[in-house]
């Protein structure tokens, strides 16, 4: 994957449609009692974004039953957000990766192109090769990679793996790491396709 790739407008419209999809998913199956899921997203003030694609990050989607006595929140899995993070998805991993490509010699200041702090980017690289790599995700889906990802490397061999151009690249591996952005046990069985 080229260092130099930043996600543009189209990239991040793209992200949302993407949510909205998995969000119709997650409402069309319901409630595990049984119950209608109604919208009821939250509230994100999320960095990262362009100023014309903010609008369109400025809201979770999740939902909630209908049937009095249970009203449980349904969180869908996001390619947008994750976890609670306040900057976006795609900043949290192309801001690690630069990071990666900028020590190997090959690249700029991570924390500047993405414009996060620089102890933030470091926080993040932390996560990355501690938290990650110990998360159920990562545990269950590691064996699928061939040969094996280098963990040392992390994020940016995981995401050298994934096929196409550098926002396909970053999209579908977004994807992959779409189960983190929830704990919603109903919402994470739809499948991200």
């Amino acid at each position: 994957m080229s260092h130099d790739f930043t996600p543009d407008r189209e990239f991040f419209f793209h992200l949302f449609q993407i949510d909205e999809q998995i969000a119709e998913k997650v409402r069309a199956c319901g409630c595990g009692c049984g119950g209608r899921l109604h919208r009821a997203d939250y509230g994100r003030k999320p960095r990262g974004v362009p100023s014309e694609a903010e609008e369109a990050f400025s809201r979770r989607i999740s939902f909630c039953c209908d049937r009095e006595g249970c009203r449980q929140r349904s969180t869908p899995p996001s390619v947008r957000f994750l976890g609670r993070r306040v900057y976006v998805g795609a900043v949290v991993v192309l801001a690690c990766a630069m990071r990666q490509v900028a020590e190997a010699g090959r690249g700029g200041d991570a924390s500047r192109a993405v414009q996060a702090p620089s102890r933030t980017v470091g926080r993040w690289f932390r996560w990355w090769q501690m938290a990650f790599i110990a998360s159920r995700l990562w545990q269950s889906e590691r064996g699928r990679f061939m040969p094996p990802v280098s963990t040392s490397r992390m994020p940016w061999s995981l995401l050298e793996r994934f096929p196409g151009t550098g926002s396909d690249k970053l999209g579908a591996m977004l994807r992959w790491l779409s189960p983190l952005s929830t704990d919603s046990d109903r919402s994470s069985l739809v499948m991200v396709e």
